[in-house]
């Protein structure tokens, strides 16, 4: 299995999952015209991953600075997707950062961690 390395363009956001780390990054923007194409690719390897054998620790950092409602969806059944491995026993934790003064994707992580209910740290930066 290899890492998934997606360079972000001004549509799609840096994607960067490292199997060595247990560390699964997204950040930058989340506007794809076709969110299916953008975020099949990210699932496939997230159940590649777990379905293997994953580090004792997994953490997904998602920093997105803006996602559209199409992408929003697909966020939301990928959370789902890693609930399944959280209810299988693999320890993970999401961590997803919001500039300080962005009520909306504070707003926004909050909802997902109350629909999903897993381990969902929210953090703000400048």
């Amino acid at each position: 299995m290899e890492n998934l390395v997606v360079e972000e363009s001004i549509n799609t956001p840096l994607v960067n999952f490292n199997k060595d780390k247990g560390v699964l990054l997204l950040e930058g923007k989340a506007i794809p015209e076709n969110p299916g194409e953008f975020f099949n690719p990210l699932f496939a390897w997230v159940e590649e991953y777990f379905g293997g054998t994953p580090l004792k620790h997994s953490i997904l950092k998602v920093k997105l600075e803006y996602i559209n409602s199409g992408s929003s969806k697909f966020i939301l059944e990928f959370f789902r997707l890693i609930k399944k491995y959280y209810e299988r026993g693999n320890d993970l934790k999401v961590k997803w950062y919001y500039e300080e003064d962005d009520e909306a994707l504070r707003d926004l992580g909050q909802h997902y961690a109350n629909t999903v209910k897993i381990p969902f740290e929210l953090i703000d930066y400048y």
